[in-house]
C-alpha cells in the first residue's frame, strides 16, 4: 500500500466522532486513525491509476420510469383518517418536533 500523503495524516479522528457524537477510548481512537490513514492511502493509489485508455461511462440516458400524470380520485378523507391515532378538523395532527 502506498503511503499516505503528509496532508492527510492529521485528521483529528477525536474531532470527528465528536461531530458524530461518538464516545471513543483512546484504543477506538488510535484503531480508527490507523483505519483512516490507510483508507487515505488506498484513496491516494486510485490516483495513480493510468485510466487515460478506459473509456468514459457515458451512453444513452434511462428511460424516463415515472408513471403518466393521471388525474384520478382520490382517497376519501375519512379512509384516510380511519387509522389516525390523532385527528383534527380532517387534518392529521402529529406531536410538535420542533418548539418555537
Amino acid at each position: 500500500m502506498a503511503e499516505p500523503s503528509p496532508a492527510s495524516a492529521p485528521i483529528d479522528v477525536t474531532y470527528v466522532a465528536d461531530l458524530a457524537r461518538l464516545r471513543l477510548s483512546a484504543g477506538e481512537i488510535a484503531t480508527f486513525q490507523k483505519h483512516l490513514v490507510d483508507v487515505l492511502g488506498y484513496v491516494g493509489q486510485l490516483h495513480e491509476v493510468d485510466v487515460s485508455h478506459v473509456a468514459a461511462l457515458t451512453g444513452t440516458a434511462p428511460p424516463n420510469t415515472l408513471r403518466p400524470d393521471v388525474i384520478a380520485p382520490s382517497l376519501p378523507v375519512a379512509e384516510a383518517l380511519a387509522n389516525a391515532p390523532r385527528q383534527d378538523n380532517n387534518l392529521f395532527v402529529v406531536p410538535r418536533i420542533i418548539e418555537g
